[in-house]
């Protein structure tokens, strides 16, 4: 049986993952070591995850292991060989306000982890499909010198210029802002590149912005439509950082994204790169996605704002997807802003509900 090899599997996209190519008949090799709760607490926990995709997808076997132990990966995947036909690369550090807490760990987890699971690749499975989860954080702060009109609810591009559909793989990654989980996920971004071109590995990078959809553990420092949204639903309290509450986000649905991860891995090239967002289809503003959960969960959202945007943060992001829909025609996004938060609320509502009243009853 053909094997898919899924770092951070518990997490939101590599579950979505799990299961979408396990119902294709691949067995799946899930690698999560639970850090997204030592980076974001114990409520950020994907554990929930982990322990459903083990009773739930039959070919899915789960390995607690470190991306960043060289030994404990190599054995992963010197077992499977040449079955393996793809790797899925998700585990990261994503949060830029926590890279500066702790730069080592950041660097080490997003740099020197996926140089690990490029080389394993490289020798045991050299012929399997290699796609990364990048960032548009590569961009820096880049995004923020484009021309901007302030509207109403958001910021928006000058309609005639050039990225008026979004911005594209062109923009430079270079003279910019990127904060430091900006810059380690630029020197991963460009090791799977440069594997792809020096080693003919089948390699891309899929540059996300606000990735998100029901599996996402929020947390107040990633997960923003999430914890948005789970905020919305318990009454915590949401803090808005800068930029008069109006800065623009494109949102994808991790299935969106899986189902672009699927095409890639059917037909794949080399070294490619690939902005991979929303678009023009699925975005909002922070003023629009208050609204929209005030509206989903008939209760006022309780937030303050904070004038200092977050060092390296975007005004405004949209993916343009031209790149991508070019070699892939039949990919087509189906979920907007509202059908996402829809459903998050839906699918969530009881266990927030139930994590707040375990915690009122801890404090109590």
């Amino acid at each position: 049986m053909s094997v898919a090899i899924i770092t951070g599997s518990a997490g939101l996209v590599g579950s979505e993952a799990v299961a979408y190519f396990a119902s294709r008949g691949l067995e799946i090799a899930g690698i999560d070591n639970g850090m997204r709760a030592v980076f974001f607490g114990e409520d950020a926990s994907t554990s929930w995850v982990r322990e459903r995709l083990k009773r739930e997808v039959r070919s899915y076997k789960h390995y607690d292991a470190d991306i960043r132990d060289q030994a404990q990966i190599f054995r992963i995947f010197e077992h499977y060989g040449a079955a393996i036909s793809l790797v899925l690369h998700t585990a990261a550090q994503p949060s830029h306000d926590w890279a500066a807490r702790d730069p080592i760990t950041d660097f080490t987890v997003n740099a020197n982890g996926t140089s690990v699971m490029l080389e394993a690749a490289r020798r045991f499975a050299p012929e399997a499909v290699f796609i990364f989860m990048s960032t548009n954080k590569v961009y820096g702060d880049s995004p923020n010198r484009l021309p901007l009109i302030e509207l109403d609810t958001r910021w928006e591009i000058d309609p005639n210029h050039p990225y008026a559909q979004g911005i594209p793989e062109s923009m430079s990654i270079d003279r910019t802002l990127h904060s430091l989980f900006g810059a380690s996920k630029v020197a991963a971004d460009v090791l799977v590149q440069e594997y792809g071109r020096y080693f003919g590995m089948k390699t891309a990078c899929f540059r996300g912005g606000c990735l998100t959809g029901p599996n996402h553990s929020g947390a107040q420092l990633h997960g923003f439509l999430a914890y948005l949204m789970k905020c919305a639903v318990t009454g915590a309290p949401y803090t808005i950082f800068g930029y008069k509450r109006k800065q623009v986000r494109d949102n994808l649905h991790s299935s969106d994204l899986i189902r672009a991860f699927d095409e890639f891995f059917k037909s794949p090239g080399v070294a490619e790169v690939y902005n991979m967002g929303g678009g023009r289809f699925s975005n909002c503003s922070m003023l629009e996605a208050v609204s929209l959960c005030e509206e989903i969960t008939g209760k006022k959202l309780s937030w303050t704002y904070v004038d200092e945007n977050r060092r390296g943060d975007h005004i405004w992001w949209i993916s343009d997807l031209s790149h991508f829909q070019s070699q892939y025609p039949a990919w087509k996004l189906r979920y907007d802003v509202p059908k996402i938060l829809q459903e998050m609320y839906e699918m969530n509502r009881d266990r927030w509900g139930a994590e707040c009243s375990r915690t009122a009853k801890g404090t109590s």
